[in-house]
């Protein structure tokens, strides 16, 4: 089987009056990029790829050289069509097209979720179970209280009841942008209305220096964190992550603005998380998350990735690494989540349960392609 064409579009979100800010940058509604893979079989496959920043340039990359190259591929083979591509990051192509490592391995990752789409569908498998099918359903949580201009209090309570009342079990919060007191004012009132039972987990988008992290580490205690995510700035966050690990029994999570499954096992090896949370859209597709995904269970740390649950949880759930998967049921944070798919797998009282059709089960709309997305090729 070959594949034959390409399809390129880039999906966004409606330009928000009020962003969505973390520790110290905004959130985009949505930013996807949409590949679709076509073969002389008519199977087809798609694969997503996310980012924070602008897409149009590796979108522009499949019509200036990457189509040539994807295009005959072996449909069947996504670790070789993955590695083809992925080194094309240190080949000279990459400076002579000005395709920069960030773009290349984003794009990768689109084109290799695709053809693991494609390999499921041929198989009649979902790929859950073609990758192990350890479970068919698994926990799921709701990331939340982001900072938006003339937030307070009781729109972040509002927030949470709305949460809540979807029947999530488990959230993440945003901190990191504003003093230790006045966080911890914002996640006393999450929890007051979450309840005692719920899960929370605190994300700091790596917003913090050493000293501030240490002595917010002791106050965090008071809200009962499930873990603390990329507590540290990003330029040596490895070194910084195994010495707050140090002074901490809240478990520590790190992975999604790694660029490359070699900077996840570089996190392993420090021995300072016990949450690995790559992102396959970001970096890796499939192909690396299953490896990845192996590597944290040898080293007794558990799996819950980066954004878009009904991606990872093929990953989740075929592993007993996995751990949870991440989901945004505000459509105004992600509209995309809420529209995208015709057949969205059903997420009820904390729990996503897989769908069973093959590959990645999910079914475009047409009429949201339209609606946010902008075909390219």
């Amino acid at each position: 089987m070959k594949i034959t064409d390409i399809e390129v579009h880039i999906l966004g979100g409606p330009q928000e009056e009020r962003p969505h800010w973390v520790s110290h940058f905004p959130v985009p509604a949505a930013n996807e990029l949409l590949v679709i893979l076509y073969t002389d079989s008519g199977i087809s496959g798609f694969g997503l790829g996310s980012s924070n920043g602008r897409l149009e340039q590796t979108a522009e990359m499949f019509a200036n050289g990457l189509r040539e190259i994807i295009v005959g591929s072996d449909a069947l083979s996504p670790e070789r069509l993955y590695e083809k591509l992925f080194s094309l990051s240190w080949h000279r192509i990459a400076a002579e097209k000005g395709w920069s490592k960030a773009q290349i391995v984003l794009a990768s990752a689109a084109v290799d979720i695709a053809m693991w789409d494609i390999l499921g569908k041929h198989s009649n498998m979902p790929l859950y179970r073609l990758f192990g099918g350890y479970k068919d359903a698994v926990p799921c949580y709701v990331t939340c209280g982001y900072y938006r201009e003339g937030k307070n209090l009781d729109e972040l309570r509002e927030e949470m009841h709305m949460l809540k009342s979807q029947g999530h079990t488990a959230f993440k919060a945003k901190l990191g942008a504003l003093s230790l007191e006045q966080d911890m004012q914002r996640l006393h009132t999450i929890r007051d209305v979450i309840g005692d039972d719920a899960e929370l987990m605190l994300d700091v988008n790596c917003g913090w220096d050493l000293d501030t992290a240490l002595a917010a580490v002791k106050q965090l205690r008071e809200v009962n964190p499930r873990w603390l995510e990329e507590p540290m700035q990003w330029y040596d966050d490895r070194r910084l992550l195994k010495l707050l690990a140090q002074n901490t029994d809240i478990p520590l999570s790190s992975g999604e603005s790694e660029l490359s499954a070699h900077g996840c096992r570089a996190l392993l090896e420090e021995q300072a998380i016990q949450i690995l949370q790559f992102d396959c859209t970001r970096m890796g597709g499939f192909t690396m998350g299953r490896k990845l995904s192996a590597l944290a269970e040898l080293n007794h740390v558990d799996v819950a990735p980066h954004h878009d649950c009904f991606i990872h949880a093929h990953i989740v759930a075929a592993s007993p690494a996995g751990l949870i998967v991440e989901a945004f049921t505000d459509p105004e944070r992600d509209p995309l989540q809420a529209e995208l798919f015709q057949n969205p797998p059903l997420i009820k009282d904390g729990m996503l349960q897989l769908n069973d059709d093959p590959g990645l089960g999910l079914t475009l709309r047409t009429d949201t392609l339209a609606k946010y997305g902008r075909q390219i090729m």
